[in-house]
């Protein structure tokens, strides 16, 4: 599995230690910036994982910003992602398992190195729980071919 991650300027040291964390266990990703503490508008990086995801070059996506909101609105824009900011291991769980979420965005200004990859290593360790929950993705698909063209 090889996960998209990426960050503004705000998430970029926090980014940078999941990255280490993600080499020492050897789990592949790829970064799409940004790529120093210098002033990045999120949308940029977001439409980049998005984009990696929807084109099957990376299965899942991690993007961290501030609070994690901004870059997860921008990111349920684009047709077939599933973005949740998730604050701790439970909502994590949650959002894999009810809602298939592609996409975790976190907040820098909220969390810790240990804080992020616990969250990190529910959501990855999380299947989708199928059933019920399906027939809602299926929903969100049904709206998403009717207002996304």
């Amino acid at each position: 599995m090889k996960i998209a991650i990426g960050s503004d300027h705000r998430g970029y040291e926090l980014k940078e230690k999941i990255k280490k964390c993600f080499d020492n266990r050897k789990i592949e990703y790829q970064d799409f910036g940004a790529f120093s503490e210098e002033k990045t508008d999120y949308p940029i990086i977001v439409e980049k994982v998005a984009s990696s995801i929807q084109e099957r070059k990376c299965e899942l996506g991690i993007l961290i910003c501030g609070t994690g909101f901004g870059m997860c609105i921008t990111a349920n824009k684009f047709k077939g992602i599933r973005a949740t900011t998730c604050y701790n291991e439970e909502t994590a769980k949650l959002s894999k398992l009810h809602n298939n979420a592609n996409i975790l965005t976190m907040g820098a200004n909220y969390l810790d190195i240990d804080e992020a990859m616990k969250i990190i290593d529910a959501w990855l360790n999380t299947e989708f729980e199928g059933g019920r929950h399906k027939k809602r993705i299926e929903e969100i698909e049904e709206i998403e071919n009717h207002n996304m063209k």
